[in-house]
């Protein structure tokens, strides 16, 4: 739960929070209604203007790296949208095929409100191709802003999809991270440790290889004759592993920094912070010039 409020937050504040907040003063009507009132929105407000600012300060001073020099770590990530695997991922109701859906179903009551029925998203991974590389995108835990929106109503219920899809051009910021050859870290005593180790726990084939005089025990000759092998055997597995092919991933940091996929391009997305970024100030001031007027009034 506490995951998806998280990712539903930048929803939260630019969806009407503030306005609902402002019917309820309007509705209680009474000094201590508006002083709560006023003081939840100032405290919305600021921790909305520090979240906006911090996506924004993330987008404009992070640089754009071609997947295929992408230092490990933090990285931003432009290029084409392209289906992972073989099997096409189809949106939620209108089976369109895409690369990321999200849905929600609304129902509407008798005084013509809205209520959410059911909602969610897709989880299947896709690529981002620049030219340079592709690098396999986990969607999971992103916070994701996109201009592919239907809607459309059934009778009594209202459908919603939002889609990231093939043919976008991709913005993705978050955590790089390759897996193959050129990310191992090989030490060759340690592989020849490592290979060692593992024959040790069946004997009975060490002396069947090793054992020449059939006396179930190791002298120092055969013993170097398996260190030798070993040797061989461990030089073979780290020429396999820096063969292997590199596979570049991007996911959510660990570290709580933003996690954004969208096919808007990056000066529009700069240009929606800092919009919300001075929107949430102005709230912000507005809420505690509002409380500094009820308490300037006679009791």
């Amino acid at each position: 739960m506490l995951v998806s409020l998280r990712r539903q937050y930048a929803q939260l504040v630019t969806s009407g929070a503030q306005l609902l907040l402002l019917l309820v003063g309007l509705q209680i009507g009474t000094y201590r209604g508006w002083l709560i009132t006023l003081s939840i929105m100032a405290l919305i407000s600021l921790f909305a203007w520090i979240s906006a600012l911090r996506r924004l300060r993330e987008v404009r001073d992070t640089a754009t790296s071609r997947i295929a020099s992408a230092a490990q770590g933090y990285v931003e990530l432009i290029g084409r949208g392209k289906m992972f695997g073989d099997t096409p991922l189809l949106s939620k109701f209108l089976q369109l095929p895409c690369l990321w859906y999200r849905y929600k179903v609304e129902h509407k009551d008798s005084d013509n409100k809205w209520h959410t029925d059911d909602s969610g998203e897709s989880e299947d991974s896709f690529v981002l191709d620049d030219g340079s590389g592709q690098c396999v995108i986990d969607p999971c835990g992103a916070e994701i802003l996109t201009m592919h929106k239907d809607t459309w109503q059934k009778g009594e219920h209202r459908y919603t999809e939002w889609k990231l899809l093939g043919i976008d051009t991709l913005y993705a910021i978050g955590e790089f991270k390759t897996l193959g050859g050129s990310s191992y870290a090989l030490n060759a005593n340690e592989e020849l440790k490592a290979v060692l180790a593992e024959w040790k726990q069946d004997t009975q084939a060490l002396h069947a290889r090793f054992d020449l005089d059939n006396d179930r025990e190791l002298s120092l000759q055969e013993w170097e004759l398996a260190r030798r092998a070993a040797r061989r055997e461990a030089e073979t597995r780290m020429r396999e592993a820096y063969n292997q092919s590199d596979t570049h991933f991007l996911a959510k940091p660990h570290n709580q920094r933003l996690f954004l996929i969208s096919n808007m391009p990056p000066h529009r997305i700069s240009r929606r912070y800092a919009v919300w970024t001075w929107i949430h100030l102005v709230i912000f001031f507005a809420a505690l010039g509002g409380i500094a007027w009820l308490l300037a009034q006679p009791g």
